[in-house]
């Protein structure tokens, strides 16, 4: 077994046990996301809000990516 494979066998638990958080709590991880990008574009009085929705939206897609075990595509995002 070569090195990557040894590696792939021990973290394939982690992105399971990640997988399934994700699928049970991604609503409050959402909202999570949510509060802390308001609190950052506060603090900076909105000289970034660009990056930081753009930031916030490809972290709410990996999130979503993380939460289809099944290997399907994941719908679509939701309209703005």
């Amino acid at each position: 077994m070569g090195f990557l494979d040894a590696l792939k066998a021990k973290i394939s638990p982690a992105k399971d046990k990640v997988s399934d958080l994700a699928q049970q709590h991604g609503g409050k991880i959402e909202q999570g996301l949510d509060k802390a990008a308001r609190a950052v574009d506060q603090k900076t009085k909105g000289k970034y809000s660009g990056k930081i929705d753009s930031g916030t939206g490809k972290a709410k897609e990996a999130l979503e990516r993380l939460s289809h075990k099944d290997g399907g595509t994941p719908p679509p995002p939701p309209a703005h």
